[in-house]
């Protein structure tokens, strides 16, 4: 399709890459993603995959802009409190890349409406902050063959895996169940330091830019473990689990079902 002369300017210290290239960045500029939550981890997710030119990005998220949400989700500023979250996102982004197509999605994502919504995109992003979503996207992504980086934070602590389906292990590969309810409180709970959040959140960026671009290794297999307070990454190897009950040999999960539901359920005791 070629490139303008200022989408040559815009781009140009990540065109000049080898790996990258005018080819690479028209593959970014035809890219689709979509960003589940316009919080801590969607807010550097969508502003480092819009400064890099994807060219349409999908932000679902039902919620407002508080005044708590500043101390982490940089998309929104003090004017945007009480704004409904996409419609905040969706001019931030613009301002930042107005050749950027943003679809706002002022919805809550539920087993209803999922499929409708992620066929349209390449690359599906969970920047959920609740065990329904997040086992709902898994299952959707895993359905539908669609590729999702999923990270998540809490206090200091933060994580990031890649999921291929039919490839790689998926978040139920590393958490078959949902941990019984109230076993584990939630960031509004228990805090979460702000910049634990853009670091996996630009983390889910990268691994986005790599699947797009075809290059380097994703975090496919593979649990990134980042500590804030001693400054560490590890990787946990996570195999695909030949019982795992959406992608596994014999799958008991064929279709959505209902999360909210299956999130409540505490696990057996045996």
């Amino acid at each position: 399709m070629g490139l303008r002369e200022d989408q040559i300017d815009r781009y140009s210290r990540q065109i000049i890459l080898p790996v990258v290239g005018g080819k690479g960045q028209e593959k970014l500029l035809s890219a689709r993603v979509l960003i589940v939550g316009a919080g801590g981890l969607g807010s550097p997710a969508a502003l480092y995959l819009a400064s890099a030119g994807i060219g349409k990005i999908g932000i679902v998220d039902s919620d407002k802009v508080e005044l708590n949400n500043l101390q982490r989700q940089i998309l929104h500023s003090t004017k945007d409190v009480g704004r409904p979250k996409v419609e905040s996102a969706k001019d931030r982004i613009k301002e930042l890349n107005p050749d950027v197509e943003v679809i706002a999605y002022n919805i809550r994502i539920t087993s209803e409406n999922i499929l409708d919504i992620i066929k349209d995109y390449d690359v599906i992003v969970d920047g959920s902050d609740n065990f329904p979503t997040r086992y709902l996207v898994n299952d959707a992504c895993v359905l539908s063959g669609k590729l999702l980086s999923h990270g998540g934070i809490f206090k200091f602590d933060g994580q990031a895996i890649t999921v291929l389906p039919g490839q790689s292990a998926c978040y139920r590969c590393l958490f078959p169940e949902p941990p019984p309810p109230g076993l584990i409180p939630s960031c509004q709970e228990a805090g979460i330091l702000g910049a634990v959040a853009g670091v996996i959140g630009t983390i889910q960026a990268n691994e986005v830019l790599k699947y797009v671009l075809g290059i380097g290794d994703l975090l496919t297999g593979k649990l990134l473990v980042f500590s804030a307070l001693d400054s560490s990454f590890r990787q946990v190897k996570v195999p695909r689990a030949p019982d795992c009950p959406v992608c596994g040999a014999n799958p008991r999960i064929t279709k959505l079902i209902d999360y909210e539901e299956f999130c409540r359920l505490r696990r057996k005791e045996g």
